[in-house]
């Protein structure tokens, strides 16, 4: 070909439109896929490059092949972000850029070798060669180095005194496998000959009328079914025994429908069933994304629904005389558990199951009423259904990774708060902030890229812990939940109220653990009012010599809402008149509420580590400005003192840390170039809480003078740092 240029950027095309066509899914073989790929592209660049010849005659100035190769080389490259290439667009701009610009490189250098062609090829050459070693690489940990190792102050980890198994130990059952489903699968054997029970389909049309266009189209011509006859597809883990054990759904969430999901749980799976639970891994695959459409949530209700008809094929199963799995679940034990999207319907399907209909549509009733004893929601979403749910009198746990680029926010600590309990039942709630977690490695079939070629090359993977990791972490937690809220084994509970009890169990890595049973009693949640005076009551609150003292809505990483109001304090004496007078936080309790303190009961709140440099809001406009890098000042590992105080004035206190450690925000990368993180995650962390309970028992050993039962104050008071933020909520008295 006589222009040179134009196949060089003919093989640029060739390079990115064959790396994109390899790794979009569609049911083909890759190879195919990139040779469809491939031609596409080469026949856009190829017409748009005679267009542009055919345009560009008038341009007499340059030559003429030269502008007619870099357009459409620019041309194509734009479809081809249109179509697929998940870069942020500047950064793919810019890689493009250089790609294009080396091509005139290497093509000047061709035509004419002076210093100017070579300096300018070897320039292009070294900018490309730093950016693909930067996409080959695994990345780093910019913040391996501010946080201390988790559990490194034993001293800060009081043992439990009571105690404890290893919850992700096998158990003592063997374990059974096999598969139900339709017997009628197009797609996969595992379902169609491979089942052991066949079930009835059942018709979802009411659930999800989104199931139409080409989302119909292409999904029926795959799966051979739709809306009207959903398959009731289970891989079971099932203990060997007589029974009757309890039950377990686990469903995946969002992923390529091709790219099947439901066999990554085999780890939680198997151990569960070892330890006397029957556990069955659900495909919800046909409702997942494709490349013909993604439902964008309108699937949600369908997810949930879908769970209860499998509940409900239990139930006839156990029911139904002469069965082989006649009488082997304990139907008042049955817990859900779902990942991403899974993680959200399962939440969905735990209201829809006291429901007589279904409330989008009311032409489907409802008649399930399980007792649905435990939710865990695995790195959840929490805004695919456009309904608040609301759960009452459940048992819940949450679980989320600090380096999830899928869902980047702790999304399941708001239905954690909006849970409410309101009978005597002795019930819990828990969520377990895991750092540097991702959200795919949850499921053992995803890997541990929480993007699709091509955005995955960007992502920093050399911060995470290895699957095997994080997946031995899930089954400590899920399993220590599972014995607490399906065999009512409450001494797992622990692992909630302080972490370190399990860490001779899990890797080695900060976890913050938020823990609430049915019997809190709220003393202040700062969701009353606008007065910051006031608390739930009439309780009063007042401070002295702080720098920073204010309520507000948390925020996510990305600028949205946690959902839950706290108080931000902070403290500076190194920029204060008198530092000798520190600064105090005091709540002020009325002898008219009834709070439960007594010697068996403990102190509980919320806290975090806030930003230090949120105490620049007291710096004028030309103090700001004065500011220099030597200016900055460390991370504080920051501690302060809790204060009791009993109506007659007896006083007892303690230090967080001889409790617990205030843990320093934990910073994530998420990409391998730091202003990609802005665009594509957010900020770098936000505030997460972990839950401290402060045993009474533990002021009366100080003090045997101090009477628990008649508390009249309780001080926080900032004497451990010379400055320092902290995030407070959810103070109250805890019976457990």
């Amino acid at each position: 070909m006589k222009n040179r240029l134009f196949s060089l950027t003919l093989f640029l095309t060739i390079l990115f439109f064959g790396i994109t066509g390899y790794h979009f899914l569609t049911g083909w073989h890759p190879i195919i896929m990139m040779f469809i790929a491939i031609v596409i592209g080469v026949l856009i660049h190829a017409a748009t490059y005679a267009l542009f010849n055919v345009l560009g005659k008038g341009l007499k100035q340059f030559s003429l092949q030269t502008i007619t190769a870099v357009l459409s080389a620019i041309f194509v490259f734009t479809v081809l972000k249109y179509f697929g290439f998940g870069w942020p667009t500047l950064f793919y701009s810019g890689v493009i850029a250089l790609g294009i610009l080396l091509c005139i490189a290497v093509y000047r250098f061709q035509k004419k070798r002076n210093f100017l062609s070579s300096f300018f090829l070897i320039v292009m050459a070294l900018s490309a060669i730093y950016i693909f070693y930067e996409l080959a690489g695994s990345g780093a940990d910019p913040y391996e180095s501010e946080v201390p190792l988790a559990f490194a102050q034993e001293d800060s980890f009081p043992p439990d005194t009571e105690p404890l198994q290893n919850p992700a130990a096998s158990g003592p059952f063997s374990v059974q496998t096999f598969t139900y489903g339709s017997g009628a699968d197009e797609q996969r054997e595992v379902f169609s000959t491979g089942v052991t029970y066949k079930t009835n389909t059942v018709d979802g049309t009411w659930l999800i009328p989104d199931w139409k266009d080409k989302k119909k189209k292409w999904r029926e011509q795959y799966w051979g079914f739709g809306a009207k006859n959903f398959p009731l597809n289970g891989r079971v883990y099932m203990p060997e025994g007589d029974g009757p054990f309890p039950l377990t759904l686990i469903v995946h969430g969002n992923h390529s429908m091709i790219d099947y999901s439901d066999d990554g749980y085999g780890y939680l799976g198997n151990l569960l069933a070892s330890r006397g639970i029957i556990a069955v891994s659900v495909d919800e695959n046909f409702l997942n994304g494709h490349w013909s459409g993604d439902f964008r949530g309108k699937e949600m209700p369908a997810r949930a629904w879908l769970l209860l008809k499998h509940l409900e094929q239990w139930r006839s199963w156990n029911a139904e005389e002469g069965h082989e799995l006649s009488n082997k679940v304990d139907l008042d034990n049955i817990m859900l558990v779902g990942h991403s999207r899974g993680g959200e319907a399962v939440s969905i399907a735990a209201a829809y199951n006291q429901l007589p209909y279904f409330p989008d549509q009311a032409n489907e009733k409802f008649d399930f009423n399980f007792n649905i004893k435990g939710v865990v929601a695995l790195a959840p979403t929490d805004y695919r259904y456009d309904r608040k749910i609301v759960l009452n009198n459940i048992n819940f746990l949450s679980i989320q990774g600090s380096y999830d680029a899928d869902e980047v926010s702790f999304w399941g600590m708001r239905p954690y708060r909006r849970l409410q309990y309101t009978d005597s039942i002795s019930r819990f709630k828990s969520g377990v902030y895991i750092h540097h977690a991702n959200h795919g490695q949850f499921n053992s079939t995803w890997g541990n890229s929480d993007f699709g070629a091509s955005s995955k090359w960007l992502l920093n993977l050399n911060p995470l812990l290895k699957e095997e990791q994080q997946q031995e972490a899930a089954k400590v937690f899920i399993s220590a939940f599972a014995e607490a809220s399906l065999k009512d084994h409450q001494e797992f509970r622990s692992v909630f109220r302080n972490v370190s009890v399990a860490k001779q169990w899990l890797p080695v890595e900060h976890y913050l653990t938020s823990f609430e049973s049915s019997n809190f009693h709220a003393i202040a949640n700062f969701e009353e009012d606008l007065d910051i005076t006031t608390a739930i009551d009439a309780t009063k609150i007042q401070a002295t010599n702080i720098a920073l003292w204010k309520e507000e809505n948390l925020p996510t990483r990305d600028e949205g809402s946690q959902e839950n109001n706290a108080v931000i304090l902070g403290w500076d004496y190194n920029n204060s008149k008198n530092s000798s007078d520190k600064g105090m936080y005091e709540i002020m309790l009325s002898a008219n509420d009834s709070i439960p303190f007594s010697s068996t009961s403990s102190l509980q709140f919320t806290l975090g580590a806030g930003n230090h440099e949120w105490l620049d809001i007291n710096l004028t406009k030309e103090g700001k400005e004065a500011k220099t890098e030597e200016d900055k000042r460390e991370v504080p590992q920051l501690d302060f003192t809790i204060q009791l105080t009993d109506e007659s004035g007896q006083t007892s206190a303690l230090k967080v840390s001889e409790i617990k450690g205030i843990t320093k925000p934990l910073k994530t990368r998420f990409t391998k170039f730091k202003f990609l993180d802005k665009e594509m995650i957010g900020e770098d962390w936000e505030v997460q809480l972990q839950t401290y309970h402060f045993p009474m028992q533990a002021f009366s050993n100080i003090n045997p003078e101090f009477n628990v039962e008649a508390i009249s104050s309780i001080k926080f008071i900032f004497d451990q740092t010379e400055y320092g933020v902290v995030v407070l909520d959810e103070i109250g008295v805890s019976g457990d």
